[in-house]
């Protein structure tokens, strides 16, 4: 196992080369205020940001602040989200999350982390969103299923929960760069570190990756 002094220079080598891969990098989701925000990185669980990108234009002008997600129709609420997936407990959250926001922070997504943490249907990682692109706050590591992936790849972790993950990250990287970190391995991820069949031979990584030309691709469901 690589020494902590070690693997923090490996670190800030793979931050530097995600910089100059993905210069222009940022956050995929459309919104405008940090209440749009909010939601859609709620919808983004276990959905595409394209997807939820489709989605959020008619259900922003329906519902424009946190007010107007307080006082929604839950079942109009959750026709307008349906194709996100489990758009019954996203419209819960996301009905429950603006009713707190309402009722304790006078309409405004809150800019601290363990009030953001109170709200229903946000953990570490929607509040890390949040922080980082609503309010330009480095609180954390987000940490979604590719920077899971693709730091477990790398060596830079040897856990599977998140906020263990995120701990480990924390710790080799400069806060200013906690979010750039996490935005340009989703980008790496999506382009070359795929779950299935990692492109290894055209990754820019791979003289410092230790899993380079080991991941076995998934196989095919037998039809």
């Amino acid at each position: 196992m690589p020494r902590p002094a070690a693997k923090k220079v490996k670190a800030l080598e793979l931050l530097d080369r995600l910089k100059q891969l993905y210069p222009d990098a940022t956050c995929s989701l459309t919104y405008e205020t940090p209440v749009q925000l909010l939601v859609a990185t709620i919808l983004s669980a276990q959905c595409t940001d394209e997807r939820v990108n489709q989605v959020t234009p008619a259900l922003f002008e329906a519902y424009p602040d946190a007010l107007a997600f307080a006082e929604a129709d839950r079942d109009a609420l959750e026709t307008l989200i349906r194709s996100t997936g489990f758009y019954r407990n996203k419209a819960k959250h996301i009905q429950g999350a603006c009713q707190k926001i309402v009722r304790d922070f006078d309409g405004q997504v809150p800019n601290q982390m363990d009030l953001l943490l109170t709200l229903p249907g946000v953990a570490r990682k929607t509040a890390n969103v949040v922080l980082a692109h609503g309010y330009g706050i480095n609180m954390g590591v987000t940490v979604d299923t590719h920077v899971k992936r693709l730091s477990n790849r790398l060596g830079l972790t040897h856990h599977q929960d998140p906020v263990k993950i995120e701990q480990d990250l924390m710790k080799l990287l400069p806060q200013e760069d906690w979010e750039n970190w996490s935005i340009r391995l989703i980008y790496h991820g999506r382009a070359v570190c795929s779950a299935r069949k990692p492109t290894c031979d055209r990754c820019a990584l791979n003289d410092l990756c230790p899993s380079a030309g080991q991941v076995t691709p998934a196989r095919s469901p037998k039809k």
